[in-house]
């Protein structure tokens, strides 16, 4: 208590201090000086952040005027024109307030639009401006937010421009219209294309409709969606019955299957010819010629199939003409042989083709020995057919003389040749002599697929080979003869031509020799006529679908009662 009241006196005099006291003070200021260095902290972060936050608003009030620099570039240099006018009442003339530089394509300065020096009613060509206006309103009547109009305005300089206006409605926070704006697109190229296609197109249909040829438009499912009049005569129907239809609705029911059966592997070509046979109205069969396409869209996406369609009924009346008197020059019926059961049979893959068989006696055997020739002409059709006429008749009007098969065959070569070297034609010929008395074969082979001999005891089959090149090739060839002796009841002799083996299905699949072969031994205990059956059967079915490409023709001789 002393030392107290000492020590506040002594502070009373000359401001003497107790150590306490100075004690006091120190934490005092300590604790002051710590508070101080933690708002200086405190306001260097602050500071800090300022500074970083005053950067990236720099920064990126940097990149919003550079990007409005680039989009005011881009602007200026584009089509497209921007605009923004004040919206008011139905009926009162627009306000624009904003109408971007590049408006100056059009020869105009464009702060005299919005000092209404010039009112853009004022640059809308004459016989648009009523259409125009009409459309504004009644789109404003109605509310429509977004609309598109096209119409034509005049440059400074006279001349006409086609513009595609694009517009929408602005509102402001109670839903009330405050604003218009959108873009204009100069779209006078594009127009001109347009007109430029458009007369292409009514051209185009003025053709097809005024063509001889039937046109038919359909659709991805083969639906009628367009014919001309031209097809309309030819099947007998009028334009509105046949819309909607099926193209294969028409055809008659063989080549409504085959289109079935074959419809995605013809829709997989661009281009695609083929023959068939629709039925008109009245019930007649029409033979057509039909070239049909694919339609594509500009990104080549398919739209659709388009056909030109051809009456063939005059046409096919003179082939099948020229086709029957070609069948009347093969065998009517097959030949009695002692020891040989006979069967032959040709199909031309058109009306008349190229391939030929026949049955001949040697003149000097006594009705013994016996003749089969098989030969097939270089492709098909007319010309084919005529060349196969040629040579039969010299083959025959040859074989009625003396000499062997190879002399024979040598002679008809010489003969062709002489009309064919300059044509590229040739014959493939297959000449095969039986004595089923003495029991042996002999044959020439003039560049044809070898003849098969086929025993069934053995399951074998042996091939008939010999040299010999195709007729009218080279004349002064001479042909070699083969033999074969040790002939057996049962054995099966089959002469054919490629159009049998190399025939393909649907799926691009061979029919081949092996399956052929197959036919055969299958048969084997059947009649030659049995087993030529068989082999056209399994044929069909196996083409089925897919129009034969080659004329046909097997003869079948099988060996029995020797």
């Amino acid at each position: 208590m002393c030392t107290r009241v000492v020590a506040l006196v002594l502070e009373k005099i000359k401001g003497y201090r107790s150590p306490m006291k100075i004690s006091d003070d120190n934490n005092t200021l300590k604790k002051r000086l710590e508070t101080a260095e933690l708002r200086i902290k405190e306001l260097e972060s602050r500071v800090e952040k300022a500074d970083r936050d005053l950067y990236e608003k720099a920064e990126l009030h940097n990149r919003t005027v550079e990007e409005l620099g680039l989009a005011k570039l881009i602007i200026d240099q584009s089509p497209v024109v921007l605009f923004r006018r004040k919206a008011g009442p139905t009926g009162t003339k627009p306000t624009l307030e904003y109408v971007s530089d590049n408006l100056s394509r059009f020869g105009y300065d464009p702060r005299d639009f919005i000092e209404e020096k010039i009112r853009f009613a004022e640059i809308v060509h004459p016989d648009d401006i009523e259409r125009l206006r009409e459309e504004i309103n009644d789109y404003a009547e109605t509310d429509v937010e977004d609309y598109t109009q096209y119409y034509r305005v005049i440059t400074k300089e006279g001349d006409v421009r086609w513009v595609e206006d694009q517009t929408s409605v602005v509102r402001d926070g109670q839903g009330k219209k405050i604003h218009n704006q959108g873009i204009l697109i100069d779209i006078t190229e594009r127009r001109l294309a347009e007109e430029k296609l458009q007369k292409s197109e009514e051209k185009f249909r003025r053709i097809v409709e005024t063509a001889g040829e039937g046109f038919v438009l359909m659709d991805g499912d083969l639906a009628i969606v367009d014919v001309n009049n031209a097809y309309c005569q030819m099947i007998g129907y009028s334009r509105e019955e046949l819309l909607g239809k099926s193209i294969l609705d028409l055809a008659t029911a063989d080549f409504r299957s085959f289109m079935m059966a074959s419809k995605d592997s013809y829709l997989a070509r661009e281009q695609r010819n083929l023959e068939g046979e629709v039925v008109s109205k009245d019930g007649r069969v029409i033979p057509v010629l039909i070239h049909g396409s694919t339609l594509r869209d500009d990104s080549g996406e398919a739209i659709g199939n388009m056909a030109f369609v051809t009456d063939m009924t005059e046409h096919k009346k003179a082939l099948m003409l020229a086709g029957e008197v070609q069948k009347s020059m093969l065998p009517t019926e097959m030949p009695k042989v002692r020891g040989l059961d006979i069967a032959g049979r040709n199909v031309s893959c058109d009306e008349i083709g190229g391939d030929y068989y026949d049955f001949i006696w040697r003149p000097d055997s006594a009705k013994r020995i016996f003749n089969i020739v098989v030969g097939d002409i270089s492709g098909h059709g007319v010309d084919s057919a005529l060349l196969m006429t040629t040579a039969r008749a010299f083959l025959r009007m040859r074989a009625s003389q003396p000499g062997s098969i190879s002399e024979i065959v040598t002679a008809m070569n010489n003969h062709l040749a002489q009309d064919t070297l300059d044509t590229g034609k040739f014959m493939t010929l297959f000449c095969l002599s039986i004595d089923p008395e003495e029991q042996y074969l002999e044959w020439v082979r003039a560049g044809h697929d070898p003849a098969l001999i086929y025993s069934p005891d053995h399951d074998e089959f042996e091939e008939l080979k010999g040299s010999g090149i195709a007729l009218g090739v080279s004349d002064g060839f001479q042909y070699m003869e083969n033999r074969k002796t040790g002939l057996q009841n049962g054995q099966i002799i089959a002469i054919g031509t490629d159009g049998i083996w190399e025939a393909f299905n649907t799926e691009g699949t061979m029919f081949g020799k092996e399956r052929y072969q197959s036919i055969i031994r299958k048969h084997a205990d059947k009649s030659a006529a049995e087993i030529l059956d068989a082999v056209y059967r399994e044929l069909n079915q196996f083409t089925l679908g897919r129009k034969s490409e080659d004329d046909i023709t097997l003869v079948i001789a099988k060996i029995n009662g020797l």
